[in-house]
Protein backbone atom coordinates (compact mmCIF):
# COMPACT_ATOMS: atom_id res chain seq x y z
CA UNK A 1 0.00 0.00 0.00
CA UNK A 2 1.24 3.48 -0.90
CA UNK A 3 0.04 6.80 0.41
CA UNK A 4 -0.46 8.21 -3.09
CA UNK A 5 -3.13 5.54 -3.71
CA UNK A 6 -4.96 6.62 -0.55
CA UNK A 7 -4.80 10.22 -1.83
CA UNK A 8 -6.34 9.04 -5.10
CA UNK A 9 -9.09 7.09 -3.31
CA UNK A 10 -10.02 10.05 -1.12
CA UNK A 11 -9.79 12.65 -3.91
CA UNK A 12 -12.06 10.75 -6.27
CA UNK A 13 -14.25 9.13 -3.60
CA UNK A 14 -13.29 5.63 -4.74
CA UNK A 15 -14.58 4.14 -1.51
CA UNK A 16 -17.83 2.89 -0.07
CA UNK A 17 -19.74 6.07 0.75
CA UNK A 18 -22.78 4.50 2.38
CA UNK A 19 -22.57 3.42 6.02
CA UNK A 20 -19.16 5.08 6.34
CA UNK A 21 -18.05 5.28 9.97
CA UNK A 22 -15.02 6.31 12.01
CA UNK A 23 -12.97 3.81 13.98
CA UNK A 24 -15.33 4.54 16.89
CA UNK A 25 -18.44 3.85 14.78
CA UNK A 26 -19.44 7.48 14.32
CA UNK A 27 -21.32 7.96 11.00
CA UNK A 28 -19.38 9.94 8.35
CA UNK A 29 -20.80 11.87 5.39
CA UNK A 30 -18.25 13.39 2.99
CA UNK A 31 -19.66 16.65 1.65
CA UNK A 32 -16.43 18.03 0.13
CA UNK A 33 -13.10 16.18 -0.07
CA UNK A 34 -11.25 19.51 -0.14
CA UNK A 35 -8.39 20.75 -2.30
CA UNK A 36 -5.39 18.46 -2.83
CA UNK A 37 -2.26 20.05 -1.37
CA UNK A 38 1.02 19.03 -3.05
CA UNK A 39 3.16 21.18 -0.77
CA UNK A 40 3.99 21.07 2.94
CA UNK A 41 1.10 20.76 5.38
CA UNK A 42 -2.09 18.66 5.52
CA UNK A 43 -2.90 16.66 2.39
CA UNK A 44 -6.31 18.25 1.66
CA UNK A 45 -7.42 21.77 2.55
CA UNK A 46 -10.93 23.11 3.20
CA UNK A 47 -12.79 19.81 3.32
CA UNK A 48 -16.32 19.46 4.72
CA UNK A 49 -17.19 16.30 6.59
CA UNK A 50 -20.25 15.52 8.69
CA UNK A 51 -19.31 13.30 11.64
CA UNK A 52 -22.12 12.00 13.85
CA UNK A 53 -24.44 14.74 12.47
CA UNK A 54 -21.91 17.50 13.26
CA UNK A 55 -20.57 19.37 10.21
CA UNK A 56 -16.82 19.97 10.35
CA UNK A 57 -14.87 22.23 8.00
CA UNK A 58 -11.09 21.95 7.90
CA UNK A 59 -8.22 19.82 6.64
CA UNK A 60 -7.66 16.12 5.97
CA UNK A 61 -4.42 14.25 6.67
CA UNK A 62 -3.75 10.86 5.06
CA UNK A 63 -1.33 8.15 6.21
CA UNK A 64 -0.75 4.44 5.77
CA UNK A 65 -0.93 3.93 9.54
CA UNK A 66 -2.36 6.17 12.26
CA UNK A 67 0.97 6.01 14.07
CA UNK A 68 2.58 7.87 11.15
CA UNK A 69 1.02 10.99 12.68
CA UNK A 70 3.52 10.78 15.52
CA UNK A 71 6.33 9.48 13.32
CA UNK A 72 6.02 12.74 11.36
CA UNK A 73 5.73 14.84 14.55
CA UNK A 74 2.38 16.33 13.51
CA UNK A 75 1.29 16.50 17.14
CA UNK A 76 3.92 19.23 17.61
CA UNK A 77 3.00 21.21 14.50
CA UNK A 78 0.22 23.84 14.79
CA UNK A 79 -0.33 23.57 11.00
CA UNK A 80 -2.13 20.31 11.73
CA UNK A 81 -4.42 21.65 14.47
CA UNK A 82 -7.19 22.18 11.92
CA UNK A 83 -7.24 18.54 10.78
CA UNK A 84 -10.83 17.33 11.14
CA UNK A 85 -10.34 13.73 9.95
CA UNK A 86 -7.37 11.38 9.83
CA UNK A 87 -7.74 9.02 6.82
CA UNK A 88 -5.58 5.89 7.07
CA UNK A 89 -5.22 2.43 5.61
CA UNK A 90 -4.72 0.89 9.03
CA UNK A 91 -5.78 2.42 12.34
CA UNK A 92 -3.17 1.18 14.82
CA UNK A 93 -3.49 3.90 17.48
CA UNK A 94 -5.36 7.01 18.55
CA UNK A 95 -3.93 10.38 17.45
CA UNK A 96 -4.14 13.84 19.00
CA UNK A 97 -3.65 17.46 18.04
CA UNK A 98 -1.17 19.71 19.83
CA UNK A 99 -3.91 20.61 22.37
CA UNK A 100 -4.39 16.87 23.11
CA UNK A 101 -7.83 16.74 21.48
CA UNK A 102 -8.43 13.43 19.67
CA UNK A 103 -8.84 13.39 15.90
CA UNK A 104 -11.53 11.12 14.37
CA UNK A 105 -10.04 8.41 12.17
CA UNK A 106 -11.37 6.74 9.02
CA UNK A 107 -9.80 3.33 8.34
CA UNK A 108 -10.04 2.86 4.58
CA UNK A 109 -9.22 -0.81 4.15
CA UNK A 110 -12.77 -1.85 5.03
CA UNK A 111 -14.41 0.72 2.74
CA UNK A 112 -12.43 0.52 -0.51
CA UNK A 113 -14.56 0.39 -3.67
CA UNK A 114 -14.59 -3.11 -5.25
CA UNK A 115 -11.93 -3.59 -7.89
CA UNK A 116 -9.85 -0.50 -7.13
CA UNK A 117 -7.01 -2.45 -5.51
CA UNK A 118 -6.98 -4.99 -8.33
CA UNK A 119 -6.88 -2.22 -10.95
CA UNK A 120 -4.02 -0.62 -9.07
CA UNK A 121 -2.11 -3.91 -8.81
CA UNK A 122 -2.73 -4.71 -12.48
CA UNK A 123 -1.43 -1.27 -13.50
CA UNK A 124 1.86 -1.73 -11.65
CA UNK A 125 2.27 -5.43 -12.43
CA UNK A 126 5.37 -5.61 -14.63
CA UNK A 127 4.56 -9.02 -16.10
CA UNK A 128 3.90 -8.98 -19.86
CA UNK A 129 4.92 -5.31 -20.09
CA UNK A 130 7.90 -4.21 -22.13
CA UNK A 131 7.70 -0.43 -22.00
CA UNK A 132 5.27 1.36 -19.67
CA UNK A 133 2.66 0.32 -17.11
CA UNK A 134 -0.37 1.28 -19.22
CA UNK A 135 0.91 0.13 -22.61
CA UNK A 136 -2.11 -2.11 -23.22
CA UNK A 137 -4.59 0.66 -22.31
CA UNK A 138 -3.14 4.02 -23.32
CA UNK A 139 -4.28 3.67 -26.94
CA UNK A 140 -7.88 3.26 -25.72
CA UNK A 141 -8.00 6.46 -23.65
CA UNK A 142 -10.63 8.98 -24.73
CA UNK A 143 -9.11 11.25 -27.39
CA UNK A 144 -10.28 14.46 -25.68
CA UNK A 145 -8.70 13.45 -22.37
CA UNK A 146 -5.46 12.41 -24.04
CA UNK A 147 -5.16 15.53 -26.21
CA UNK A 148 -5.66 17.84 -23.24
CA UNK A 149 -3.17 15.88 -21.14
CA UNK A 150 -0.54 15.94 -23.89
CA UNK A 151 -0.89 19.70 -24.34
CA UNK A 152 -0.50 20.19 -20.60
CA UNK A 153 2.60 17.99 -20.70
CA UNK A 154 4.12 20.09 -23.47
CA UNK A 155 3.81 23.25 -21.40
CA UNK A 156 5.12 21.36 -18.39
CA UNK A 157 8.18 20.54 -20.49
CA UNK A 158 8.54 24.19 -21.49
CA UNK A 159 8.29 25.22 -17.83
CA UNK A 160 11.06 22.79 -16.92
CA UNK A 161 13.28 24.14 -19.69
CA UNK A 162 12.50 27.72 -18.69
CA UNK A 163 14.01 27.02 -15.26
CA UNK A 164 17.27 26.03 -16.97
CA UNK A 165 17.10 29.14 -19.16
CA UNK A 166 16.56 31.36 -16.10
CA UNK A 167 19.75 29.89 -14.62
CA UNK A 168 21.66 30.77 -17.80
CA UNK A 169 20.13 34.24 -17.70
CA UNK A 170 21.27 34.79 -14.12
CA UNK A 171 24.78 33.54 -14.95
CA UNK A 172 24.95 35.92 -17.92
CA UNK A 173 23.75 38.91 -15.86
CA UNK A 174 20.48 39.14 -17.81
CA UNK A 175 22.03 38.98 -21.30
CA UNK A 176 19.43 37.19 -23.44
CA UNK A 177 21.84 37.16 -26.42
CA UNK A 178 24.32 35.17 -24.32
CA UNK A 179 21.55 32.77 -23.30
CA UNK A 180 20.58 32.24 -26.94
CA UNK A 181 24.22 31.78 -27.93
CA UNK A 182 24.79 29.13 -25.24
CA UNK A 183 21.56 27.30 -26.07
CA UNK A 184 22.18 27.34 -29.81
CA UNK A 185 25.71 26.01 -29.35
CA UNK A 186 24.44 23.08 -27.31
CA UNK A 187 21.95 22.11 -30.00
CA UNK A 188 24.32 22.77 -32.91
CA UNK A 189 26.53 20.16 -31.22
CA UNK A 190 23.67 17.64 -31.07
CA UNK A 191 24.08 14.69 -28.71
CA UNK A 192 27.66 13.83 -29.62
CA UNK A 193 29.17 17.31 -29.29
CA UNK A 194 26.60 19.09 -27.17
CA UNK A 195 28.83 19.07 -24.10
CA UNK A 196 31.88 20.24 -26.06
CA UNK A 197 29.95 23.08 -27.68
CA UNK A 198 28.54 24.15 -24.30
CA UNK A 199 32.11 24.34 -22.97
CA UNK A 200 32.88 26.66 -25.90
CA UNK A 201 29.95 28.91 -24.93
CA UNK A 202 31.20 28.99 -21.34
CA UNK A 203 34.70 29.98 -22.42
CA UNK A 204 33.68 32.69 -24.91
CA UNK A 205 31.81 35.68 -23.55
CA UNK A 206 29.14 36.79 -25.99
CA UNK A 207 30.55 40.32 -25.93
CA UNK A 208 33.42 38.97 -28.05
CA UNK A 209 30.97 37.55 -30.60
CA UNK A 210 29.28 40.95 -30.74
CA UNK A 211 32.58 42.60 -31.59
CA UNK A 212 33.52 40.06 -34.28
CA UNK A 213 30.21 39.33 -35.98
CA UNK A 214 30.81 41.81 -38.83
CA UNK A 215 33.58 39.54 -40.09
CA UNK A 216 32.71 35.92 -40.73
CA UNK A 217 36.36 34.73 -40.89
CA UNK A 218 36.92 36.25 -37.45
CA UNK A 219 33.99 34.31 -36.01
CA UNK A 220 35.20 31.14 -37.71
CA UNK A 221 38.70 31.54 -36.30
CA UNK A 222 37.25 32.14 -32.84
CA UNK A 223 34.98 29.07 -32.90
CA UNK A 224 37.47 26.73 -34.57
CA UNK A 225 40.44 27.92 -32.56
CA UNK A 226 38.74 27.70 -29.18
CA UNK A 227 37.54 24.20 -30.13
CA UNK A 228 41.14 23.01 -30.77
CA UNK A 229 40.49 22.57 -34.48
CA UNK A 230 43.33 24.86 -35.62
CA UNK A 231 46.18 23.04 -33.90
CA UNK A 232 47.46 20.90 -36.77
CA UNK A 233 50.73 21.72 -38.52
CA UNK A 234 49.96 19.35 -41.40
CA UNK A 235 47.24 21.46 -43.08
CA UNK A 236 48.76 23.97 -45.46
CA UNK A 237 45.86 25.49 -47.40
CA UNK A 238 45.51 29.26 -47.29
CA UNK A 239 42.10 29.30 -45.59
CA UNK A 240 43.35 27.21 -42.67
CA UNK A 241 46.56 29.20 -42.23
CA UNK A 242 44.66 32.50 -42.26
CA UNK A 243 42.33 31.20 -39.54
CA UNK A 244 45.34 30.13 -37.48
CA UNK A 245 46.89 33.58 -37.76
CA UNK A 246 43.62 35.31 -36.89
CA UNK A 247 43.15 33.08 -33.84
CA UNK A 248 46.64 33.83 -32.51
CA UNK A 249 45.70 37.51 -32.72
CA UNK A 250 42.35 36.94 -30.98
CA UNK A 251 43.96 34.99 -28.13
CA UNK A 252 46.16 37.96 -27.29
CA UNK A 253 43.50 40.62 -27.84
CA UNK A 254 40.78 38.98 -25.71
CA UNK A 255 42.99 36.90 -23.38
CA UNK A 256 41.24 33.71 -24.45
CA UNK A 257 41.84 30.35 -22.77
CA UNK A 258 41.08 27.32 -24.98
CA UNK A 259 42.10 24.94 -22.17
CA UNK A 260 38.58 25.23 -20.76
CA UNK A 261 37.02 23.94 -23.98
CA UNK A 262 36.49 20.26 -24.78
CA UNK A 263 37.63 19.14 -28.21
CA UNK A 264 34.62 18.02 -30.29
CA UNK A 265 34.41 14.52 -31.76
CA UNK A 266 34.08 13.39 -35.38
CA UNK A 267 33.73 9.67 -34.68
CA UNK A 268 30.49 8.02 -35.87
CA UNK A 269 29.09 11.32 -37.16
CA UNK A 270 27.73 11.82 -40.62
CA UNK A 271 29.93 14.35 -42.46
CA UNK A 272 27.19 17.01 -42.52
CA UNK A 273 27.15 16.85 -38.72
CA UNK A 274 30.92 17.23 -38.34
CA UNK A 275 31.74 19.94 -35.80
CA UNK A 276 33.61 21.84 -38.52
CA UNK A 277 30.41 22.18 -40.56
CA UNK A 278 28.19 23.05 -37.60
CA UNK A 279 30.60 25.69 -36.28
CA UNK A 280 30.97 27.19 -39.75
CA UNK A 281 27.17 27.39 -40.06
CA UNK A 282 26.94 29.00 -36.63
CA UNK A 283 29.52 31.60 -37.68
CA UNK A 284 27.46 32.34 -40.80
CA UNK A 285 24.31 32.68 -38.71
CA UNK A 286 25.83 35.23 -36.35
CA UNK A 287 27.50 37.08 -39.22
CA UNK A 288 24.31 37.38 -41.27
CA UNK A 289 21.93 38.09 -38.38
CA UNK A 290 23.22 41.06 -36.44
CA UNK A 291 20.20 41.09 -34.11
CA UNK A 292 19.46 37.38 -33.90
CA UNK A 293 17.67 37.35 -30.54
CA UNK A 294 15.36 40.24 -31.46
CA UNK A 295 14.59 38.60 -34.81
CA UNK A 296 13.70 35.30 -33.13
CA UNK A 297 11.50 36.94 -30.50
CA UNK A 298 9.68 38.90 -33.21
CA UNK A 299 9.06 35.82 -35.38
CA UNK A 300 5.45 34.75 -34.80
CA UNK A 301 5.13 32.17 -37.58
CA UNK A 302 7.15 29.11 -38.51
CA UNK A 303 8.22 30.39 -41.93
CA UNK A 304 9.85 33.44 -40.35
CA UNK A 305 11.99 31.17 -38.16
CA UNK A 306 12.93 29.05 -41.16
CA UNK A 307 14.09 32.17 -42.97
CA UNK A 308 16.14 33.30 -39.98
CA UNK A 309 17.89 29.99 -39.41
CA UNK A 310 18.45 29.12 -43.08
CA UNK A 311 22.21 29.70 -43.51
CA UNK A 312 25.14 28.14 -45.33
CA UNK A 313 28.73 27.62 -44.24
CA UNK A 314 31.32 29.76 -46.02
CA UNK A 315 32.44 28.76 -49.53
CA UNK A 316 35.52 26.83 -48.33
CA UNK A 317 33.16 24.21 -46.92
CA UNK A 318 31.45 23.71 -50.29
CA UNK A 319 34.34 21.36 -51.09
CA UNK A 320 35.39 20.28 -47.58
CA UNK A 321 34.09 18.52 -44.50
CA UNK A 322 37.38 18.87 -42.68
CA UNK A 323 40.42 21.09 -43.07
CA UNK A 324 42.78 20.23 -45.92
CA UNK A 325 40.69 17.35 -47.36
CA UNK A 326 38.72 18.14 -50.48
CA UNK A 327 35.38 16.48 -51.16
CA UNK A 328 32.65 16.55 -53.79
CA UNK A 329 31.12 20.01 -54.03
CA UNK A 330 27.97 20.56 -51.98
CA UNK A 331 26.68 23.65 -50.23
CA UNK A 332 26.63 23.03 -46.47
CA UNK A 333 23.25 24.57 -45.74
CA UNK A 334 21.16 24.07 -42.62
CA UNK A 335 18.41 21.61 -43.58
CA UNK A 336 14.76 21.90 -42.62
CA UNK A 337 15.13 18.85 -40.40
CA UNK A 338 18.05 20.41 -38.53
CA UNK A 339 16.25 23.76 -38.24
CA UNK A 340 13.24 21.92 -36.81
CA UNK A 341 15.48 20.53 -34.07
CA UNK A 342 16.76 24.02 -33.29
CA UNK A 343 13.24 25.45 -33.17
CA UNK A 344 11.86 22.68 -30.95
CA UNK A 345 14.78 22.40 -28.55
CA UNK A 346 16.15 25.97 -28.45
CA UNK A 347 14.03 28.65 -30.05
CA UNK A 348 10.58 27.88 -28.66
CA UNK A 349 11.79 27.27 -25.08
CA UNK A 350 13.62 30.62 -25.19
CA UNK A 351 10.57 32.41 -26.64
CA UNK A 352 8.47 30.88 -23.86
CA UNK A 353 10.97 31.80 -21.12
CA UNK A 354 11.42 35.35 -22.45
CA UNK A 355 7.65 35.97 -22.63
CA UNK A 356 7.26 34.61 -19.10
CA UNK A 357 10.14 36.81 -17.92
CA UNK A 358 8.42 39.83 -19.46
CA UNK A 359 5.05 38.94 -17.91
CA UNK A 360 3.50 37.95 -21.23
CA UNK A 361 1.85 34.79 -22.55
CA UNK A 362 3.30 33.34 -25.75
CA UNK A 363 1.50 30.00 -25.41
CA UNK A 364 -0.84 30.38 -28.38
CA UNK A 365 1.97 31.55 -30.67
CA UNK A 366 4.26 28.69 -29.61
CA UNK A 367 1.56 26.05 -30.07
CA UNK A 368 0.80 27.48 -33.50
CA UNK A 369 4.45 27.08 -34.51
CA UNK A 370 5.26 23.66 -33.07
CA UNK A 371 1.97 22.16 -34.31
CA UNK A 372 3.24 22.68 -37.88
CA UNK A 373 6.49 20.79 -37.28
CA UNK A 374 6.48 17.04 -37.92
CA UNK A 375 6.81 14.70 -34.98
CA UNK A 376 10.29 13.64 -33.94
CA UNK A 377 11.47 10.11 -34.65
CA UNK A 378 13.18 8.32 -31.80
CA UNK A 379 12.74 5.03 -29.96
CA UNK A 380 10.46 6.49 -27.26
CA UNK A 381 8.13 8.21 -29.72
CA UNK A 382 8.00 5.10 -31.89
CA UNK A 383 7.02 2.96 -28.88
CA UNK A 384 4.09 5.23 -28.01
CA UNK A 385 2.95 5.09 -31.64
CA UNK A 386 3.14 1.28 -31.52
CA UNK A 387 0.75 1.32 -28.57
CA UNK A 388 -1.86 3.31 -30.45
CA UNK A 389 -1.03 7.01 -30.08
CA UNK A 390 -1.41 9.11 -33.21
CA UNK A 391 1.37 11.67 -32.89
CA UNK A 392 1.01 14.18 -35.69
CA UNK A 393 3.40 16.97 -34.68
CA UNK A 394 6.46 17.84 -32.61
CA UNK A 395 4.10 19.11 -29.91
CA UNK A 396 2.82 15.59 -29.34
CA UNK A 397 6.26 13.98 -29.59
CA UNK A 398 7.66 16.48 -27.07
CA UNK A 399 4.68 15.72 -24.83
CA UNK A 400 5.24 11.97 -24.81
CA UNK A 401 8.92 12.51 -24.04
CA UNK A 402 7.83 14.50 -20.99
CA UNK A 403 5.28 11.80 -20.13
CA UNK A 404 7.81 9.00 -20.40
CA UNK A 405 10.68 10.72 -18.56
CA UNK A 406 8.73 12.43 -15.77
CA UNK A 407 5.86 10.01 -15.19
CA UNK A 408 6.21 6.56 -16.79
CA UNK A 409 9.79 5.82 -15.75
CA UNK A 410 9.06 7.08 -12.23
CA UNK A 411 5.80 5.12 -11.84
CA UNK A 412 3.83 8.33 -11.26
CA UNK A 413 0.69 6.81 -12.74
CA UNK A 414 -1.56 8.33 -10.09
CA UNK A 415 -0.35 11.80 -11.08
CA UNK A 416 -0.98 11.08 -14.77
CA UNK A 417 -4.31 11.67 -16.53
CA UNK A 418 -3.99 8.29 -18.26
CA UNK A 419 -3.38 6.39 -15.01
CA UNK A 420 -6.20 8.32 -13.33
CA UNK A 421 -8.57 7.46 -16.15
CA UNK A 422 -7.71 3.76 -15.92
CA UNK A 423 -8.09 3.61 -12.12
CA UNK A 424 -11.38 5.46 -12.26
CA UNK A 425 -12.64 2.55 -14.33
CA UNK A 426 -13.08 4.50 -17.56
CA UNK A 427 -11.77 3.74 -21.07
Amino acid sequence: MKEELLHFIWKYKKLQLEDLVTSKNEPILIEDVGTHNHLAGPDFFNAKVRIDDQLWAGNIEIHIKSSDWFAHNHEQDPNYDNVILHVVWEDDMEVFRSDNSEIPTLELKTFIAPGILKSYQDLFDKKHKSFINCESRIGQIDAFVLENWLERLYFERLERKSVQIETLLKDSKNDWEQVLFSSLLKNFGLKVNGEAFVSLAQAVDYSIVRKLRNGRPLLESLFFGMSHLLESNDVVDEYYLNLQNEFHYLIKKFELNPDRVLKPAFFKLRPHNFPTIRLAQLASLYHSKQNLFAEIVAASILEALYNTLDVSASSYWDTHFNFGKESKKSIKRTTRKFIDLLIVNTILPIKFAYAKHMGKDAGEEIVGIISQISEEHNSIVQKFEQFGLDLKSAKESQSVLQLYNEYCTQNKCLQCAVGNRILKGKD
